[in-house]
């Protein structure tokens, strides 16, 4: 079945969104971004808004909103999308660990640690449709516990396009972080070499692309050019040297600037925090914690 994919990229967050349709007018969102500035607590819907202009404009009935993980550099704008266009949100299963691990950090006692915010929760190699095309939900923690990845299934079943989420960026640029609460570079490894192993011609379409000066974003790359050019997992790095090499380069890295809120939001499935007796919501920063 053929399928079309649409990119959105968030300057602010240097990330990547897509609209994945079945050319029959059933679709998926996958990792929408709201946008928020810290300084003045306020959201900002303009990327979303891009998105629904894109959805209305095509005729696309929203069958599901997918997310790669709980990211720590955006808001999910998965909620708010629901809520104009329906659709089941979805997620790993591994998003309960990052429930249990960052409940106790913000104290947050209203929330549930089963996952429950979401609609569904996909185990590993869980199959499922997006309208008429057919795809498959990979686990591929190490960044975090929850990260997955939705590989679109072409003809006779061979993956034709993976969203790999928070695993792998350009060749150029490697791999994600794991030193976040439930991090594992050994795990992110083999999460990465299991991409690998797809068929040479799979797009891995990405999260995020951090180019530098002079180059344009990018939205993937085929297996076959990380397996060849990757800076941190091509053919022939080992598992050790890689660890070595994750661990040193996180240990120099600050945490993203929008971490704290971001997480919050998005193990809560894109929602904000229950508002107060006053009406308004509230986003914690623990002190000298993290």
């Amino acid at each position: 079945m053929h399928r079309h994919v649409r990119p959105f990229f968030d300057a602010s967050s240097s990330t990547f969104s897509y609209v994945v349709d079945d050319c029959a007018g059933t679709c998926a969102v996958i990792d929408p971004v709201l946008g928020f500035d810290q300084a003045s607590g306020r959201t900002a819907a303009a990327s979303l808004e891009a998105m629904a202009s894109y959805l209305e404009a095509n005729g696309l009935q929203v069958q599901w909103l997918l997310e790669t993980h709980a990211h720590a550099d955006h808001l999910s704008g998965a909620s708010w999308l629901q809520q104009r266009f329906g659709g089941t949100l979805a997620v790993g299963s591994g998003i309960t660990r990052v429930q249990r691990d960052f409940r106790g950090i913000f104290n947050a006692h209203d929330m549930a640690i089963d996952g429950s915010q979401f609609n569904h929760l996909f185990g590993d190699s869980e199959t499922f449709a997006i309208g008429q095309l057919q795809a498959r939900a990979l686990h591929v923690p190490g960044h975090t516990p929850a990260d997955v990845a939705y590989q679109m299934l072409g003809r006779y079943g061979e993956p034709d396009a993976v969203f790999v989420g928070d695993t792998i960026f350009m060749p150029d640029i490697g791999t994600a972080r794991c030193d976040f609460p439930g991090g594992d570079a050994r795990m992110l490894y083999r999460s990465i070499r299991r991409l690998m192993s797809l068929p040479a011609a799979t797009r891995l379409y990405l999260c995020h692309d951090y180019p530098a000066p002079g180059r344009e974003a990018h939205c993937f790359a085929t297996v076959e050019a990380q397996r060849a050019a990757n800076i941190h997992v091509h053919d022939g790095m080992s598992e050790d040297d890689f660890v070595a090499l994750r661990t040193a380069r996180d240990a120099t890295l600050a945490l993203p600037t929008l971490m704290l809120p971001s997480i919050q939001v998005n193990m809560r499935a894109g929602r904000m925090p229950p508002a107060e007796d006053n009406g308004t919501s509230y986003l914690k920063i623990p002190i000298d914690l993290i």
